[in-house]
This record gives structure tokens, sequence and C-alpha cells, in this order.
């Protein structure tokens, strides 16, 4: 998110009217790109984000001469670190150079750090966070977590714009509070957020390893022949026959909403929706192929022959990840479902002859982040060198695991009702400081206030008819006010714990891509990280690299952990898969 604001207000000088110097054993390179008419500006900066005092002038770049430039300042740095690259976006600079074989060691992107200034409860108090333009939330429901935030077009930024933003950023991170480590952590949080998008960026150009044939051969199966273009497969359409026949239908569309509601109301099924939860609890006989002609029409739409021919080519799937792209801090995708490959089609997911997928998630990630936010020491004890609900089952719920789990997901998803609300006066008093970190983050939304992950990213603040719904002036009002407040409280009880597993994968994102290229050896087959999914990654890897790479993502896991938190008695274990098919994974 960039903000313009007057250049006097943030370029602060020294007494001597000189800006600051820094320190020369300090010195890194920070190098800031912007593009030109005739390709692209160059500019050397301090840490400050000033112009550097030994090299102030910006330099035209013509274009086609930027990726040789670029290779030649990695290769060449100063001092023996990398240069940092500050940009507006990573995503409009960096694919361009890794199609140019170009490779970066690290970035800060203006936009994605600016999102998180601009709301972060650690940087409210400073000019930057009170100019911004922020997102605001109207009733936000427990979806509001999962929304994408990506937008379409984008702005054009001069270089003197991009300069002063990201002095802007750099003076409001200065300000922040030293205690608990604020100032840390949330630089952290910027670090990581900006290497996740160079991740996004590599990850897209190396393209998740895709069989063709092994997917069509998965379509034919479960959908019949590729049909025509316009008309059903084969299975499809028999499905479609034997409903028009039971629900005396003979014109029926079942792929019209509409359509269909009204044949089941015809045959005395009533529903208001055709979701599946909703139409199982009717025993009509035209229920079952129903739900099965639903299932594989998901199938046809999302993931069939017209999407292969879109988005898998080379034997690749490529598709633009966007970091950042959820509230709290979860990664969205622009294009082609990346985030959502069914079951179904896993099996088309298949490493290539001589290489492995290394497919490892860390196991029950948001229950033990919650443990380790809340500092529960006997749920922390509970859950040592075992399956988390288990532990959890065996101190407070006669070892009976689903009813811990089922107990511990209401407390942190804000369930009140049914068996989660009925077990949860037993989970709070087994374990009341968990319980209570997830309590007061409710009441604090359900009062409007915002709420903050542990490195740093806080919730966006509710809008002002939000806080107009507040002020009731009858009954009925009230009791909608109560219902818009709880319902923000949920919001904020789930984003604290959620946000925070978000802070903790994209530093094992970031810990993980350092200790891969380590691995690298010039002239030989190489790991690659080449799909994330939240508490998921996948690592293409050369059979000879596969014990090694096992051992990067475990040893990333573990630093990730403690650059959270620190030492504590709260594990974060890795479950990992090494398979030559995606569904043999789990």
């Amino acid at each position: 998110m960039c903000t313009k604001r007057p250049p006097r207000a943030l370029c602060r000088k020294s007494p001597g009217g000189k800006h600051p110097r820094e320190t020369r054993q300090n010195w890194n390179m920070y190098l800031l790109l912007a593009a030109h008419p005739s390709g692209a500006v160059l500019q050397e900066l301090t840490k400050a984000g000033h112009p550097h005092p030994d090299n102030p002038e910006p330099r035209l770049i013509a274009e086609g001469e930027l990726a040789d430039i670029v290779l030649g300042l990695e290769r060449r740095p100063r001092a023996g670190q990398p240069p940092r690259w500050i940009w507006h976006r990573t995503q409009d600079w960096y694919p361009t150079l890794l199609a140019r074989g170009v490779e970066l060691e690290r970035c800060y992107d203006l936009g994605l750090c600016g999102n998180i200034l601009a709301l972060s409860q650690f940087t409210a108090h400073t000019d930057y966070a009170r100019n911004a333009e922020k997102v605001t939330l109207d009733d936000p429901e427990q979806d509001a977590l999962f929304d994408d935030l990506a937008t379409g077009s984008r702005p054009s930024f001069t270089l003197e714009d991009l300069r002063i933003e990201y002095a802007a950023q750099q003076e409001a991170l200065a300000a922040v509070s030293p205690e608990e480590n604020r100032r840390n952590r949330l630089q952290l949080l910027l670090a990581a957020e900006s290497a996740g998008a160079m991740i996004a960026a590599e990850m897209q150009h190396a393209g998740v390893p895709w069989r063709e044939d092994l997917h069509a051969e998965i379509l034919a199966d479960y959908l019949g022949p590729r049909p025509p273009l316009g008309h059903r497969p084969a299975k499809l359409e028999a499905l479609n026959v034997e409903l028009r026949g039971l629900l005396k239908a003979p014109a029926l569309n079942p792929d019209s909403p509409q359509e269909l509601i009204r044949a089941l109301h015809r045959n005395g099924i009533e529903v208001k929706s055709t979701r599946q939860w909703e139409l199982k609890e009717s025993n009509h006989p035209a229920i079952g192929p129903l739900l099965a002609y639903k299932k594989l029409s998901r199938l046809h739409t999302a993931n069939g022959w017209a999407w292969l021919d879109a988005w898998v080519a080379g034997g690749r799937f490529r598709p633009e990840y966007v970091v950042g792209g959820v509230v709290s801090g979860r990664w969205a995708s622009r294009g082609g479902g990346a985030l959502q490959i069914p079951r179904q089609i896993r099996g088309a997911v298949h490493a290539d002859p001589g290489y492995k997928l290394i497919v490892a998630d860390a196991s029950q990630l948001e229950p033990r982040v919650l443990v380790a936010l809340a500092q529960d020491s006997v749920m922390a004890e509970a859950a040592r060198d075992q399956d988390l609900y288990a532990g959890i089952a065996a101190k407070g719920f006669g070892g009976d695991r689903a009813k811990a789990k089922v107990a511990l997901l209401g407390a942190m998803y804000g369930a009140t009702s049914g068996e989660a609300g009925r077990l949860m006066p037993q989970l709070t008093r087994t374990y009341p400081r968990a319980v209570g970190f997830v309590e007061q983050a409710a009441r604090a939304g359900e009062a409007g206030a915002a709420v903050t992950t542990r490195l740093g990213r806080s919730s966006p603040p509710p809008s002002e008819r939000w806080f107009q719904s507040q002020r009731p002036a009858s009954a009925e009002e009230q009791r909608r006010a109560e219902s818009i407040a709880r319902s923000r409280g949920r919001f904020t009880r789930n984003f604290v714990v959620q946000g925070s597993a978000a802070d903790w994968a994209a530093c094992w994102l970031a810990e993980l891509r350092r200790r891969l290229r380590t691995l690298r050896t010039e002239g030989t087959a190489r790991a690659e990280l080449v799909f994330f999914l939240h508490d998921e990654v996948m690592v293409h890897a050369p059979v000879h690299q596969v014990d090694a790479c096992i051992t990067a993502i475990e040893d990333a896991a573990g630093a990730a952990k403690e650059l959270l938190f620190g030492r504590i008695p709260v594990e974060f274990p890795v479950s990992v898969a090494v398979v030559d098919s995606y569904n043999n994974a789990k």
C-alpha cells in the first residue's frame, strides 16, 4: 500500500543539514527500482531511505539491460552482503528476472509491507498509519479470514514516490516501541512477507510438476471420454437423465440452481439451497444421484479438460500466488485454483524422472500456535511428544480425542452451541489460559478493537457503518447490534490464531528457501519449492538430495518456532512424505 506524503515530513535531516550517515561497517546495499518509459531507473539508498551520499544520483537502465545489471550486483555484493531490492511490487519485476535466469537473495516489497504497517497496532501511533488508506470490514464472519483481497489494476509510481514511501515506512518502523521486542518482531514479519513474495514468484516460475496424460486418464475415469465443446461428459449426462426421470422434469438443467430448486420443491423436497448438508436431510431417491452429479460437475468445471488446456503447459502448472491476499496473512491465488487442488486429480501432480515430491505439513499448527500464544503450560505439557488432541483428551476429557478436538476447535472458532458448547466448560476448567486468550480476543473484537498476531499483523478495523450499528435505538436494533458484535468477536478470536499461524508459516517458508539454496551446486539438478498451502509445502527434489531436503524442512520449522516464540516447551512437529505422486502423500 503506497501512500504519498510531503517529502519534508519524511526526510528528516541532522542539525548540520545533511542526512544521517550510517557507519561504513554496517552498510548494505539498498537498491530502489522503479519503472521508466525507457526501461527502469535504479537508485542506491541508505537504510533509512535517503539517497546514498556516496552514490546519490539515479541510474537510468535501458530495456533489455536490467537482468545483466541486476545479476552483476547480486554476484558482486558489498561487504559480502547481497543487495536488498526495494520495489513497489515483487510480481512486477521478479518473474521477468527469473525468466532471464536471475535469482535474487532478498527484497523489500513496499506494497506488502505498507499494508502491514498501515494496520498494525505496533505502528498505530505513527503518521504513516494515521495517513494510510485502510481496508475496513462490515460485520465480519469467519469467511472474511479467507476472502481474497487481491486487486486488479495497480497504480504507477515514480522513483521519488517510492523513495518517499520507503523512507516513511522505515520511519514508522523506527518509531515502534522496543517493548516486548515489538520492533524486531514487526521487522521480522516485513522480511518474511517480502521473502514470501519472492518465493511466490519462484514457485510460479518453477511450476508444479504435472502429468497431463495422467490428468486426462483421471478425467476419463470419473467423467468418461472428453466430450465435444458445449456438451456434458457421458457420465454426467447419464446422471442428468436419471435425475430428470426421478424428479419428473424432462427438461431439467441441474446446473441451474433455480431450476433445480423448483424441481426439488415440486417433488416435496423442501430445501432453501442446494448445499450438500441440506440435501442430505432428505431421503428422496433423487438425492444420491444429485449429490453424485454435483461432485462430478465440480470436477468438470473446476479442473476438467478446459482447465488442463488453460493452465498446464510443458508439464508444469504455474498459477500466480497472492502473498498476504487474505486479511489474516494467508496466501490466495489468482487463476487456476492453486490452493484448491481436489483429491481426485492429485494423482496428476507427479515427480519428474530422477526426482521425488517431498510433501510436508505442520501438524495441528493453529492449536499449537494457540498454546504458544497463551503460554498455557498445562496444555503444552499435554501436547509434549504426542498428538495434541490426544494429550488434551488425556488430561481433561477422559481420553476421548474426538471430544477434545471438538472443544478446542470450538474455542478457536467461537462455537457456543451443540457439542462444542457443551464441552467448553470442561476445556475452560482444564486449560484456562488457552481459553482465556481467545476469549479476550473475542471481547476486543466485540468492542470494535483490533487484535494483533504474534509478529504484528493487526485485524482490519470495523467500518463506520459497523460502529453505527452498535448505537441501537430500539430493542430490535439492540438484538441485532449484539449479533453483529458477536460476529466480529468470532472473527477476531480466530484472526489472532490463524494470523499467528500465518506468521509462523511465512518464517518457515523463508527459512526453508534459505536452506534449500545452500544445497545447490553449479551445473547439477536442484531441489525447488513448488507448492505452498497454509501449513503445507511441496519440494521437488532430485533423489540424491531428498534426505538433505527433509532435514532442511524440519530445521526450518524449528527455526520458525524460535523466531516467533523463542525457546518454549511447545513442539511444532512436521509430517513428511516422500512420494512420486501427490495423491500418495496423505
